[in-house]
């Protein structure tokens, strides 16, 4: 089980490492700049690849509770943002969040994936490992 828990803990760290660098290529190779709420997810992703980097070298599994924070916090963020962009109602009523609009999609693969349904994958990945690895720590099998 140990090995497992190691793979999810590894697993996680890619996930944010592709996450950190698909930002930044977005940000700083296509120059999309980004607004309020993709700075809020950012805050909470960057840290996590040094948070679980370091967990995955010392075999910490028990930053599953920190991950899981740090990912619903993301997922609630990115889920919102992503509601601003493709849902009518709250597109003509979303307050302005600073120069760049909440509302604008840089990006719109096969019509639905946007920047920030890119972040919100990313965390509710991180989320439902961190989950699943809580569970196997409660269960007592480490």
């Amino acid at each position: 089980m140990q090995r497992k828990l190691e793979r999810a803990l590894l697993f996680m760290w890619t996930i944010s490492l592709v996450a950190t660098f698909g930002s930044l290529y977005f940000s700083e190779i296509q120059l999309y700049e980004p607004c309020k709420l993709c700075w809020y997810q950012r805050i909470l992703m960057y840290p996590l690849v040094l948070i679980l980097g370091i967990a995955y070298i010392q075999r910490n599994v028990k930053i599953a509770v920190t991950s899981a924070a740090f990912a619903t916090i993301g997922f609630c963020i990115g889920a919102y943002h992503y509601s601003l962009q493709k849902i009518a109602f709250l597109q003509e009523h979303a307050a302005a969040c600073g120069r760049i609009p909440c509302t604008g999609q840089y990006i719109n693969w096969f019509g639905f994936v946007t920047i920030p349904f890119l972040s919100l994958t990313a965390f509710l990945l991180i989320g439902i490992t961190s989950f699943y690895m809580m569970k196997q720590l409660k269960k007592g099998e480490i």
